[in-house]
């Protein structure tokens, strides 16, 4: 299920606390890469990315393509850095606002 405009608000609010520890250089989008990003959204369901100044993705590319391979929704991209958020089923950690339609 998608996430709303107002859970995306929510989430872009807590990822500003959080550190960025995915960086996407010159390889590019690897196996290793998506190996490591799946652990840490499984971990910590918000992470943080930046794409290298040698890298030949853009942070929007990048992103998406991670969103892709992880099956994960791409949250915000401003400049070279990305947030990426995918709900933990077991064991939720962020819990997101309901969206109020009637």
């Amino acid at each position: 299920m998608p996430i709303t405009s107002k859970q995306r608000a929510q989430l872009r609010g807590l990822a500003m606390e959080e550190d960025t520890i995915i960086q996407v250089g010159k390889g590019g989008i690897t196996e290793n890469l998506v190996a490591s990003v799946n652990a840490a959204l499984k971990a910590r369901e918000l992470v943080k990315g930046k794409v290298l100044e040698n890298s030949m993705l853009t942070a929007r590319e990048a992103c998406d393509a991670l969103c892709q391979a992880c099956n994960a929704e791409g949250v915000q991209v401003i400049g070279t850095k990305f947030v990426l958020y995918k709900r933990n089923e077991k064991e939720p950690k962020i819990q997101l606002i309901k969206d109020k339609k009637k």
